[in-house]
Protein backbone atom coordinates (compact mmCIF):
# COMPACT_ATOMS: atom_id res chain seq x y z
CA UNK A 1 0.00 0.00 0.00
CA UNK A 2 1.37 3.23 -0.87
CA UNK A 3 -0.12 6.76 1.16
CA UNK A 4 0.69 9.94 -0.33
CA UNK A 5 -0.04 13.59 1.29
CA UNK A 6 0.15 17.30 0.52
CA UNK A 7 3.07 19.32 0.97
CA UNK A 8 4.09 19.65 4.29
CA UNK A 9 3.53 22.65 6.20
CA UNK A 10 5.48 24.66 8.77
CA UNK A 11 5.43 22.63 12.23
CA UNK A 12 3.76 24.54 15.25
CA UNK A 13 4.78 22.29 17.58
CA UNK A 14 7.85 22.86 20.13
CA UNK A 15 11.18 21.02 18.04
CA UNK A 16 11.48 18.84 20.83
CA UNK A 17 8.13 17.10 20.45
CA UNK A 18 8.71 13.59 19.36
CA UNK A 19 7.93 12.98 15.77
CA UNK A 20 6.12 10.06 16.68
CA UNK A 21 5.10 8.73 20.41
CA UNK A 22 2.62 6.14 21.31
CA UNK A 23 1.35 5.40 24.89
CA UNK A 24 -0.30 1.87 25.49
CA UNK A 25 -1.25 1.36 21.91
CA UNK A 26 -3.01 -1.86 21.53
CA UNK A 27 -4.72 -4.11 19.12
CA UNK A 28 -7.06 -7.17 19.74
CA UNK A 29 -8.42 -8.78 16.90
CA UNK A 30 -12.40 -10.05 16.73
CA UNK A 31 -11.58 -13.50 17.18
CA UNK A 32 -9.70 -12.86 20.50
CA UNK A 33 -6.08 -12.76 18.83
CA UNK A 34 -3.45 -9.89 20.23
CA UNK A 35 -1.72 -8.36 18.09
CA UNK A 36 -0.10 -5.65 19.83
CA UNK A 37 0.29 -4.90 23.35
CA UNK A 38 0.32 -1.81 25.51
CA UNK A 39 2.80 -0.40 23.03
CA UNK A 40 4.94 2.90 24.62
CA UNK A 41 7.20 4.21 21.76
CA UNK A 42 9.07 7.62 21.45
CA UNK A 43 10.37 8.32 18.14
CA UNK A 44 13.27 11.58 18.75
CA UNK A 45 13.06 14.26 15.34
CA UNK A 46 15.53 13.98 12.90
CA UNK A 47 16.46 10.47 14.01
CA UNK A 48 16.41 7.42 11.59
CA UNK A 49 14.79 4.76 13.69
CA UNK A 50 14.65 1.27 13.07
CA UNK A 51 11.50 -0.83 14.18
CA UNK A 52 12.78 -4.31 14.37
CA UNK A 53 11.10 -7.71 14.67
CA UNK A 54 11.13 -10.77 12.86
CA UNK A 55 8.08 -11.20 10.38
CA UNK A 56 4.69 -11.56 12.40
CA UNK A 57 5.74 -9.78 15.80
CA UNK A 58 3.50 -6.68 14.94
CA UNK A 59 5.30 -4.06 13.36
CA UNK A 60 3.03 -3.86 10.24
CA UNK A 61 -0.08 -3.84 12.64
CA UNK A 62 1.65 -1.23 14.92
CA UNK A 63 1.93 0.92 12.11
CA UNK A 64 -0.64 1.07 10.46
CA UNK A 65 -2.22 1.82 13.55
CA UNK A 66 0.13 4.87 14.14
CA UNK A 67 -0.91 6.32 10.55
CA UNK A 68 -4.74 5.99 11.03
CA UNK A 69 -5.69 2.95 8.96
CA UNK A 70 -6.32 0.50 11.66
CA UNK A 71 -8.36 0.92 14.94
CA UNK A 72 -6.42 0.08 18.14
CA UNK A 73 -8.15 -1.65 20.61
CA UNK A 74 -7.25 1.12 23.27
CA UNK A 75 -4.17 3.44 23.74
CA UNK A 76 -3.28 6.93 22.07
CA UNK A 77 -0.49 8.48 20.18
CA UNK A 78 0.76 11.55 18.47
CA UNK A 79 2.06 12.56 15.20
CA UNK A 80 4.63 15.03 14.58
CA UNK A 81 3.10 16.26 18.35
CA UNK A 82 -0.63 15.86 16.88
CA UNK A 83 -2.90 14.08 18.56
CA UNK A 84 -4.45 11.26 16.23
CA UNK A 85 -6.44 9.86 14.66
CA UNK A 86 -8.56 13.46 15.20
CA UNK A 87 -5.39 15.60 13.97
CA UNK A 88 -5.13 12.95 10.81
CA UNK A 89 -6.48 15.92 7.83
CA UNK A 90 -3.72 18.62 9.72
CA UNK A 91 -0.91 16.13 10.01
CA UNK A 92 -0.99 13.34 7.40
CA UNK A 93 -0.23 15.87 5.13
CA UNK A 94 3.27 15.96 6.92
CA UNK A 95 3.66 12.13 6.34
CA UNK A 96 4.81 9.77 3.62
CA UNK A 97 4.63 6.39 3.97
CA UNK A 98 4.97 2.77 2.50
CA UNK A 99 3.16 -0.02 3.88
CA UNK A 100 3.19 -3.37 3.02
CA UNK A 101 4.60 -2.91 -0.35
CA UNK A 102 3.71 -0.78 -3.14
CA UNK A 103 0.30 -0.60 -5.57
CA UNK A 104 0.64 0.52 -8.96
CA UNK A 105 -1.56 0.18 -12.17
CA UNK A 106 0.14 -2.81 -14.15
CA UNK A 107 -0.21 -1.23 -17.24
CA UNK A 108 0.85 2.37 -16.71
CA UNK A 109 4.30 3.27 -16.58
CA UNK A 110 6.44 4.33 -13.49
CA UNK A 111 6.24 8.06 -14.28
CA UNK A 112 1.87 7.99 -15.32
CA UNK A 113 1.33 5.74 -11.97
CA UNK A 114 2.93 8.92 -10.16
CA UNK A 115 1.43 11.40 -12.09
CA UNK A 116 -1.73 9.94 -11.39
CA UNK A 117 -0.94 9.88 -7.16
CA UNK A 118 -0.24 13.16 -7.56
CA UNK A 119 -3.21 14.16 -9.53
CA UNK A 120 -5.10 12.93 -6.93
CA UNK A 121 -3.28 15.18 -4.02
CA UNK A 122 -5.91 18.31 -4.28
CA UNK A 123 -3.15 20.41 -2.38
CA UNK A 124 -0.59 19.35 -5.40
CA UNK A 125 1.05 22.21 -7.48
CA UNK A 126 0.24 21.05 -11.02
CA UNK A 127 2.80 23.57 -12.60
CA UNK A 128 5.42 21.86 -10.67
CA UNK A 129 3.91 18.23 -11.08
CA UNK A 130 6.78 16.98 -14.23
CA UNK A 131 9.88 18.75 -12.35
CA UNK A 132 8.72 17.24 -8.88
CA UNK A 133 7.88 13.38 -10.45
CA UNK A 134 10.99 13.69 -12.31
CA UNK A 135 13.10 14.65 -9.53
CA UNK A 136 11.62 11.72 -7.42
CA UNK A 137 12.39 8.90 -9.81
CA UNK A 138 16.02 10.43 -10.46
CA UNK A 139 16.48 10.73 -6.24
CA UNK A 140 15.27 6.38 -6.42
CA UNK A 141 17.44 5.35 -9.10
CA UNK A 142 14.62 4.85 -11.73
CA UNK A 143 14.77 7.97 -14.56
CA UNK A 144 15.83 5.17 -16.85
CA UNK A 145 12.78 3.02 -16.82
CA UNK A 146 10.34 6.11 -16.32
CA UNK A 147 8.61 4.63 -19.59
CA UNK A 148 7.96 0.82 -18.58
CA UNK A 149 4.96 -0.58 -17.40
CA UNK A 150 4.84 -1.40 -13.84
CA UNK A 151 3.62 -4.88 -14.95
CA UNK A 152 7.21 -4.95 -16.03
CA UNK A 153 9.50 -3.58 -12.98
CA UNK A 154 11.12 -6.30 -10.43
CA UNK A 155 10.16 -6.47 -7.29
CA UNK A 156 13.26 -4.34 -6.42
CA UNK A 157 12.10 -1.30 -8.99
CA UNK A 158 8.47 -1.81 -7.20
CA UNK A 159 9.91 -1.24 -3.96
CA UNK A 160 11.79 2.00 -4.99
CA UNK A 161 8.92 3.57 -6.73
CA UNK A 162 6.90 3.32 -3.65
CA UNK A 163 9.58 5.03 -2.16
CA UNK A 164 9.54 7.45 -5.01
CA UNK A 165 5.30 8.16 -4.50
CA UNK A 166 6.60 9.43 -1.03
CA UNK A 167 8.95 11.79 -2.03
CA UNK A 168 6.41 13.72 -4.33
CA UNK A 169 6.08 16.11 -1.53
CA UNK A 170 8.12 17.28 1.17
CA UNK A 171 7.81 15.60 4.03
CA UNK A 172 8.96 16.28 7.90
CA UNK A 173 8.19 12.26 8.66
CA UNK A 174 8.62 9.03 6.75
CA UNK A 175 7.46 5.71 7.36
CA UNK A 176 8.87 2.98 5.34
CA UNK A 177 8.13 -0.83 5.85
CA UNK A 178 10.72 -3.21 4.80
CA UNK A 179 11.93 -0.90 2.35
CA UNK A 180 14.63 -2.34 0.92
CA UNK A 181 12.50 -5.64 0.29
CA UNK A 182 13.32 -7.69 -3.20
CA UNK A 183 16.49 -5.20 -3.51
CA UNK A 184 19.80 -6.50 -4.93
CA UNK A 185 23.29 -5.08 -2.74
CA UNK A 186 23.39 -2.08 -4.97
CA UNK A 187 19.84 -1.36 -4.43
CA UNK A 188 20.25 -1.70 -0.91
CA UNK A 189 23.26 0.71 -0.50
CA UNK A 190 21.07 3.05 -2.75
CA UNK A 191 18.40 3.06 -0.17
CA UNK A 192 20.27 3.64 2.57
CA UNK A 193 21.94 6.18 1.08
CA UNK A 194 18.86 7.66 0.56
CA UNK A 195 17.61 7.16 4.15
CA UNK A 196 20.28 8.96 5.60
CA UNK A 197 20.28 11.87 2.79
CA UNK A 198 16.31 12.68 4.11
CA UNK A 199 17.40 12.55 7.50
CA UNK A 200 20.37 14.73 6.93
CA UNK A 201 17.71 17.16 5.15
CA UNK A 202 16.18 17.57 8.58
CA UNK A 203 13.11 14.47 7.88
CA UNK A 204 12.63 11.98 10.46
CA UNK A 205 12.74 8.18 9.18
CA UNK A 206 10.94 5.40 10.55
CA UNK A 207 12.08 2.36 9.00
CA UNK A 208 10.79 -0.98 9.70
CA UNK A 209 12.63 -4.02 9.17
CA UNK A 210 13.51 -7.93 10.03
CA UNK A 211 17.20 -7.58 8.80
CA UNK A 212 19.13 -6.59 11.74
CA UNK A 213 22.50 -5.77 9.88
CA UNK A 214 20.54 -3.38 7.93
CA UNK A 215 19.08 -1.87 10.54
CA UNK A 216 22.63 -1.42 12.23
CA UNK A 217 24.24 0.49 9.40
CA UNK A 218 21.43 2.98 8.45
CA UNK A 219 19.23 3.81 11.87
CA UNK A 220 20.21 6.16 14.72
CA UNK A 221 17.76 4.58 17.34
CA UNK A 222 15.47 1.71 17.43
CA UNK A 223 12.90 -0.29 18.74
CA UNK A 224 12.56 -4.16 19.61
CA UNK A 225 9.49 -5.91 19.11
CA UNK A 226 8.79 -9.52 20.01
CA UNK A 227 5.36 -11.43 19.50
CA UNK A 228 3.25 -8.18 19.72
CA UNK A 229 5.22 -6.41 22.75
CA UNK A 230 8.22 -3.73 22.65
CA UNK A 231 10.91 -5.21 24.71
CA UNK A 232 13.63 -2.41 24.29
CA UNK A 233 14.00 0.71 22.45
CA UNK A 234 16.83 4.13 22.32
CA UNK A 235 19.56 4.72 20.76
CA UNK A 236 21.49 1.92 18.79
CA UNK A 237 24.32 2.12 20.60
CA UNK A 238 22.81 1.57 23.96
CA UNK A 239 20.64 -1.06 23.52
CA UNK A 240 23.70 -3.78 23.58
CA UNK A 241 23.05 -2.90 27.13
CA UNK A 242 20.22 -5.44 27.61
CA UNK A 243 22.55 -8.55 27.47
CA UNK A 244 25.64 -9.23 29.57
CA UNK A 245 29.14 -9.04 27.94
CA UNK A 246 30.26 -12.48 26.84
CA UNK A 247 33.95 -13.51 27.87
CA UNK A 248 36.50 -15.67 25.16
CA UNK A 249 39.00 -17.21 26.23
CA UNK A 250 41.75 -18.94 24.06
CA UNK A 251 43.30 -22.07 25.00
CA UNK A 252 45.17 -25.86 24.64
CA UNK A 253 42.78 -26.54 27.31
CA UNK A 254 39.37 -26.01 26.08
CA UNK A 255 37.61 -28.56 27.39
CA UNK A 256 39.16 -27.85 30.70
CA UNK A 257 38.58 -23.99 30.72
CA UNK A 258 34.77 -25.33 29.73
CA UNK A 259 34.50 -27.41 33.37
CA UNK A 260 35.98 -24.44 35.03
CA UNK A 261 33.93 -21.61 33.48
CA UNK A 262 30.61 -23.82 34.29
CA UNK A 263 32.06 -24.58 37.64
CA UNK A 264 31.74 -20.40 38.24
CA UNK A 265 28.35 -20.08 37.57
CA UNK A 266 28.70 -19.09 33.63
CA UNK A 267 25.93 -22.17 32.65
CA UNK A 268 26.63 -21.22 28.89
CA UNK A 269 30.28 -21.79 28.27
CA UNK A 270 30.94 -23.59 25.23
CA UNK A 271 33.68 -24.87 23.34
CA UNK A 272 34.84 -23.54 19.62
CA UNK A 273 37.45 -24.66 18.05
CA UNK A 274 40.22 -23.75 20.25
CA UNK A 275 38.57 -21.14 22.12
CA UNK A 276 35.78 -20.98 24.77
CA UNK A 277 32.81 -18.62 25.08
CA UNK A 278 30.27 -17.82 27.82
CA UNK A 279 28.31 -15.05 29.09
CA UNK A 280 30.09 -13.32 32.16
CA UNK A 281 26.31 -12.94 33.97
CA UNK A 282 28.16 -10.42 36.05
CA UNK A 283 30.90 -12.14 37.40
CA UNK A 284 34.21 -10.05 36.81
CA UNK A 285 36.17 -11.19 33.99
CA UNK A 286 39.39 -10.98 36.27
CA UNK A 287 37.73 -13.33 38.46
CA UNK A 288 37.40 -15.82 35.75
CA UNK A 289 40.85 -15.50 34.66
CA UNK A 290 42.29 -16.15 38.13
CA UNK A 291 39.97 -19.28 38.40
CA UNK A 292 41.01 -20.32 35.12
CA UNK A 293 44.97 -20.03 35.95
CA UNK A 294 44.41 -21.60 38.93
CA UNK A 295 42.69 -24.59 38.31
CA UNK A 296 46.07 -24.84 35.29
CA UNK A 297 44.43 -23.85 32.46
CA UNK A 298 47.03 -22.20 30.14
CA UNK A 299 45.60 -19.00 28.87
CA UNK A 300 46.91 -17.70 25.89
CA UNK A 301 44.19 -15.18 25.34
CA UNK A 302 41.24 -13.41 27.42
CA UNK A 303 38.64 -10.78 25.49
CA UNK A 304 35.71 -9.39 26.53
CA UNK A 305 33.15 -8.41 23.73
CA UNK A 306 30.42 -5.58 23.96
CA UNK A 307 27.05 -7.48 23.93
CA UNK A 308 25.65 -6.53 20.16
CA UNK A 309 22.37 -5.84 19.42
CA UNK A 310 21.98 -9.01 18.15
CA UNK A 311 22.76 -10.28 21.64
CA UNK A 312 20.50 -7.74 23.28
CA UNK A 313 17.65 -9.20 20.97
CA UNK A 314 18.38 -13.15 21.67
CA UNK A 315 18.79 -11.93 25.54
CA UNK A 316 15.44 -10.17 25.36
CA UNK A 317 13.05 -12.54 23.61
CA UNK A 318 14.99 -15.31 23.15
CA UNK A 319 14.85 -15.86 19.75
CA UNK A 320 16.88 -16.13 16.85
CA UNK A 321 17.03 -13.34 13.77
CA UNK A 322 18.08 -12.56 10.56
CA UNK A 323 20.97 -10.69 10.24
CA UNK A 324 21.57 -9.88 6.98
CA UNK A 325 19.79 -10.40 3.51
Amino acid sequence: MTQTAPAAAPPTDAPTTPALAAHGLTKRFRGGQLAVADVDLEVPRGSVFGFLGPNGSGKTTTIRMLLGLVAPTSGSWELLGVPMPSGGAQVLRRVGALIEGPAFHPYRSGWANLRRLDDADRLADPRTTRQRIGAALERVGLAAAAAKAYRQYSLGMRQRLGIAATLLQPRELLVLDEPTNGLDPQGTREVRALIRELAREGATVFVSSHLLGEVEQVCTHAAILSAGRLVAQGRLADLGAGADPRLRVDTVEPDLAVRVLTGLGLGDAERRGDSVEATLDGVAPERACELLVHAGVPVRGLAVRRPSLEDSYVSLTGEGFDVNQ
